[in-house]
């Protein structure tokens, strides 16, 4: 994979990199598609990787098809679909991780310990594997795309990250390869995040500039919802992920939720 991106690199064409953990639905297309617009070589990685999940979570579980992320991502016309196995990114004795050490233990690095140390460490490899111009990540994951940026800015990478939006079902709800756990009551149940973060940003909309107070409409629409049990609502600075008392710039309003034993989350940008 290095040897071909350094290729393509020497023959003056821009790579784009998309790493994904597979079970490819709309949104990561849209990534993909996004990649194949701004460059001439494209890369999508494919790995479920073990060291972002806790030992209780749901990596043995989570949703694998690489017949058919295969069949969509030649369909993209995606020049390189990089598929490692477990044993190629974390060899025998492996010991280094990559930590962003503040914002790494906030929104899902606190509810998820450990999490975004095996996302920075995993997305650092991939950046020296694939040698992209340009990264490509959804919104959806917007603590996971504060992480990224940092790590990024402090260890100098190359690379510009783009951020690319969230897309929806007809009901709001993100589209997320965990939505395939959920059963008819729990995905009926599970659009109250987005009806959350609707609400929240009609009410800063309409003036509303007090952090606690949109907040506060974030967690009273969720506990609407009898099958919502709540893991956080916060209204934060979209690169601190710290929350904010007054909303008087741009500001991230995120929300995480389980339905069932399924946790998801979502978000939108406020300003």
């Amino acid at each position: 994979m290095q040897a071909r991106a350094l290729q393509a690199r020497a023959a003056g064409q821009t790579v784009g990199l998309t790493p994904t953990m597979g079970a490819l639905h709309e949104g990561h297309l849209s990534l993909v598609r996004t990649a194949r617009r701004e460059n001439e070589f494209v890369v999508v990685s494919l790995f479920v990787n073990p060291t972002q999940f806790g030992p209780s979570e749901d990596f043995d579980r989570y949703p694998r098809d690489f017949a058919g992320d295969r069949r969509k991502l030649e369909s993209e016309g995606v020049d390189v679909l990089y598929a490692p196995p477990v044993g190629e990114i974390y060899k025998p004795g492996f010991q280094t991780y990559v930590e962003v050490e503040e914002l790494g233990k906030r929104l899902d690095g606190a509810s998820r310990p450990g999490h975004f140390r095996g996302v920075a460490t995993v997305v650092a490899k991939l950046f020296h594997i694939a040698q992209p111009h340009r990264a490509y990540f959804g919104q959806k994951d917007a603590a996971q795309l504060a992480v990224i940026r940092r790590l990024v800015r402090d260890l100098d990478f190359p690379i510009e990250i783009v951020a690319c939006p969230i897309v929806r079902e007809p009901d709001g709800l993100a589209m997320s390869s965990r939505n395939a756990y959920l059963g008819a009551e729990e995905r009926r149940a599970a659009a109250v995040l987005y009806r959350s973060l609707t609400q929240a940003r009609r009410c800063y909309e309409s003036g509303e500039r007090s952090g606690p107070s949109l907040r506060g409409t974030l967690l009273d629409t969720l506990a609407s919802e009898p099958l919502a049990r709540v893991d956080y609502a916060e209204v934060v600075d979209p690169d601190s992920l710290l929350p904010l008392a007054r909303v008087d710039r741009r500001a991230l309003a995120a929300v995480a939720a389980w339905f069932g034993a399924t946790r998801l989350i979502d978000n939108v940008l406020l300003g």
